[in-house]
């Protein structure tokens, strides 16, 4: 079985999913109360995806149980990274929880699923891998107060890989628009009820602060992973998995240029190495 490949085209795609992610997660991170912020991009992934599951039909039943189990995990990733920017620098829980994905989802692919990976993809992926651990410990290696954040964001990270290998297979079975809507209509009311029950009166005037920023993240979100999604009809999930987490360097130049979180030598070294990493996979 050969090593499926990517085109220049698609390439370009999943780069430009990881700029938008990147985006997507550092509004989210910005806004004030994030429980609220997540809870509007929950009513974006309702309203978006009901629309196009209504104008796409129904999804192939091949589908369906791939669906199902992608937005139950969407479910719990959403809730994970939440609680991990609640107790963490952005600079620090993003790039473990988008670091430990491209590892576990090529070692699924490989003995699992059994899709073969060429040599320069293998090397590109542990460049990448190599990088994100290098961005992580830029700025020491964590403290004991450091850990419940850590812990949150390695357990985020674990569900990326799960949800990944997830829809890689699942959007396989039949149409991609309906699989999109769907997926994104069944995970989509999860934040919004937790929100209400958590905030209860005080929610009408969170939202007024917070629902623009929170709608602009929900929107960048769905349409980042909507790319990958397609992306994924490639088969390459490894490299697609890695190609992504180039968001690491745009979130990290990202956390240094709005938010004020130090970059430093050592982060400019690793997300060099990350991006000879995606060099790799490009060529």
């Amino acid at each position: 079985m050969h090593a499926p490949s990517l085109g220049p085209f698609m390439i370009a795609a999943v780069l430009a999913a990881a700029l938008l992610h990147a985006a997507w997660n550092s509004i989210a991170h910005s806004i004030g109360d994030r429980l609220v912020g997540f809870a509007m991009i929950g009513v974006v992934d309702l309203v978006g995806g009901g629309a196009l599951a209504a104008l796409a039909g129904p999804p192939a039943p091949g589908a369906w149980p791939y669906i199902v189990a992608s937005a139950v995990v969407h479910i719990g990733y959403n809730l994970l990274l939440l609680a991990s920017y609640q107790l963490g620098d952005f600079s620090q829980t993003y790039p473990i929880a988008r670091g430990t994905a491209p590892l576990v989802v090529a070692l699924v692919s490989v003995l699992l699923l059994h899709r073969p990976l060429a040599a320069q993809d293998l090397a590109g992926i542990l460049a990448v891998s190599a990088g994100l651990i290098g961005l992580v410990l830029a700025g020491g290696v964590p403290g004991r107060k450091e850990l419940p954040a850590v812990a949150a964001a390695l357990a985020t990270g674990l569900l990326i890989a799960l949800y990944t290998v997830i829809d890689g297979v699942g959007v396989a079975e039949g149409p991609l628009l309906p699989y999109i809507g769907w997926m994104f209509f069944l995970q989509g009311p999860a934040l919004p009820v937790v929100a209400v029950l958590r905030r209860r009166r005080r929610l009408p005037a969170l939202l007024r602060r917070h629902a623009l920023p929170g709608l602009a993240g929900g929107a960048t979100s769905l349409a980042a992973y909507s790319i990958v999604l397609w992306a994924q009809t490639s088969g390459a999930l490894a490299p697609i998995a890695a190609l992504r987490e180039s968001s690491i360097v745009f979130g990290a130049l990202i956390g240094a240029l709005f938010l004020r979180e130090p970059l430093g030598h050592r982060r400019a070294v690793a997300a060099a190495v990350v991006l000879a990493g995606v060099l790799l996979l490009s060529l």
